[in-house]
């Protein structure tokens, strides 16, 4: 029979009264979390910048209609720093490219109105890319 209640062995599970744990609440392990994660989060923004770079081009589809087996249009808007050319592109339903032209824009922004023709009806019409061409001075 123990003499005092300290003599009395710790239910499964917890610490003898008096015992110390060896890494308290693992702040260590805490600590390198929250390391690894400002890293994590400090690459992740530098690789968003850049690859979307500061100047960049942006583009946004307002609206496209197929006009008839041979033609469709596309209205969109362009937000860039320099002149661009953009890439437009028509796919039929089953995503196959049935046209495509090129628009040169001007640099600011500007909403764009262009037809495609197609050597048969579109399904869909978007802007494939847009890059800068560069100052023109």
């Amino acid at each position: 029979m123990p003499e005092s209640p300290s003599d009395v062995p710790p239910p499964p599970g917890e610490q003898a009264p008096g015992a110390k744990r060896r890494h308290g609440n693992k702040p260590v392990i805490f600590i390198i979390g929250v390391l690894v994660a400002g890293v994590f989060t400090i690459g992740w923004g530098s690789a968003l910048l850049s690859y979307g770079g500061a100047g960049g081009v942006s583009m946004q589809t307002v609206a496209w209609r197929v006009l008839s087996d041979a033609e469709a249009t596309i209205t969109f808007q362009v937000n860039s720093g320099e002149p661009v050319e953009c890439l437009v592109t028509a796919t039929d339903a089953q995503h196959v490219e049935v046209g495509q032209t090129s628009v040169e824009v001007e640099a600011g922004l500007q909403d764009v109105t262009t037809s495609v023709e197609t050597i048969r009806e579109a399904s869909a019409v978007q802007v494939a890319s847009c890059r800068e061409q560069g100052s023109t001075k």
